[in-house]
């Protein structure tokens, strides 16, 4: 009886955690939809120049940005258009390229750097709540589970 009792309180704090995380994962999406539309851009933009910390290739891009290289570079067609990144010879490999953010792409990452931050649902968390809580989905992505391939 009580093996039973335990699958099934294990079973509802799964339901619980995975229907807090998709709520949290909407209010996330909801913020940078608002953040876009001030800024005349796409989500997708708005994550791209978040990222866009230093000169990086296309395909480092997609792989922050959790996104396929074809999705990305979509993406970063739009920005080159609006003036906002260039692509440059990459000083190390003459098959790529790097993206480097223009004068105006500055000033708009920054701006949408500083707007994310603020209003963002993790300001409900102080500053340690927000490492503990990054520390912990870090946890859940990045530690091997029983049964996973290693």
């Amino acid at each position: 009886m009580a093996g039973q009792a335990d699958v099934a309180t294990d079973a509802q704090l799964d339901r619980d955690v995975c229907k807090l995380i998709h709520k949290f994962v909407q209010r996330l999406d909801v913020h940078v939809r608002r953040v876009a539309e001030d800024l005349s851009l796409t989500p997708s933009q708005v994550i791209a120049l978040r990222e866009l910390s230093e000169p990086i290739t296309a395909r480092e891009l997609a792989v922050r940005m959790a996104c396929e290289p074809s999705n990305a570079t979509f993406v970063l067609d739009r920005l080159e258009q609006q003036g906002l990144i260039e692509r440059q010879r990459h000083p190390t490999d003459r098959r790529a390229k790097r993206i480097v953010l223009t004068s105006d792409g500055q000033r708009v990452r920054a701006a949408a750097v500083e707007r994310l931050g603020r209003q963002s649902p993790l300001t409900a968390l102080d500053g340690g709540q927000q490492e503990s809580l990054r520390d912990l989905l870090r946890a859940l992505v990045t530690e091997p589970r029983p049964g996973d391939a290693v």
